[in-house]
């Protein structure tokens, strides 16, 4: 039986969205915290779960790395394999790697499950499943969206504020509150913190994949090639900035044993 979440993806078209403008500043810019935690060596093992149609993974594999990638659709599994590249990619979940042994890889990525995962258990449990196969040494690299970008955009933006607060889809202090089939899950950085403490993490870093560019999306769209290329170096100036964190789309946490 095909899940809510398959059945979304093989609609929605996560290519696309990887290659717009305001995904180009959350590719690049989490690239860049890859690379920059990435041990000084040409193949390093990259475990990357919930790897979509591989584009963090195909990447990291054309620059010579060992990757393996671990993704829940199947659709997005079959455009990841399209891409001959190097990447071994399994369908999986993000709540039982066990195909894989204790202290398996040097990095490991997070970058969609926890997207879906509604219940503090399961995040936990996913944080869990990525440090049991992480290296002593490594690193993990998490993602989340975001619950204030959530409040804005299709709160007040899309002008459903008021039927979500009478519905209880939004809390009386602004928090998503989502069910089953609204699929996406949206945390605040105490959320973050209290999954790192109850999975035994401790945080490196915290950044904003793309700080305000998914709020500006027509804006990024109509800049000519020199002022978007100034934007992401001005957005990678800004992107550890305590007062921006969690205001953007997406949050990276970055996390040690």
């Amino acid at each position: 039986m095909m899940t809510e979440l398959e059945k979304y993806y093989n609609k929605f078209n996560e290519e696309k969205r990887l290659n717009s403008r305001h995904g180009q500043v959350e590719f690049t810019t989490s690239m860049k915290y890859i690379h920059a935690y990435l041990p000084d060596d040409p193949h390093a093992k990259i475990l990357d779960v919930g790897a979509g149609t591989g584009r963090y993974s195909v990447a990291l594999a054309e620059e010579g790395y060992d990757v393996t990638a671990v993704e829940l659709v199947k659709y997005n599994l079959g455009i990841l394999k399209q891409k001959n590249s190097t990447v071994k990619a399994y369908q999986g979940n993000a709540l039982k790697l066990s195909r894989f042994p204790d202290k398996e890889f040097d990095m490991v990525l997070v970058f969609g499950p926890m997207y879906h995962l509604l219940t503090t258990e399961e995040k936990v449990q996913a944080l869990k499943e990525a440090k049991r196969v992480l290296k002593d040494d490594g690193v993990m690299l998490v993602a989340y969206c975001m619950n204030e970008y959530s409040i804005l955009t299709y709160g007040f933006r899309q002008n459903h504020i008021l039927e979500c607060l009478e519905n209880g889809k939004i809390s009386k202090d602004f928090r998503v509150q989502p069910e089953a089939e609204d699929l996406y899950d949206y945390v605040r950085l105490e959320d973050m913190d209290a999954y790192n403490k109850a999975a035994g993490l401790k945080r490196i870093k915290v950044i904003s994949a793309d700080g305000p560019s998914d709020y500006m999306r027509p804006v990024l769209n109509a800049m000519d090639e020199a002022t978007f290329e100034a934007f992401i170096r001005y957005h990678l100036t800004i992107c550890e900035r305590p007062e921006l964190v969690g205001a953007g789309s997406h949050t990276v946490d970055i996390l040690r044993k």
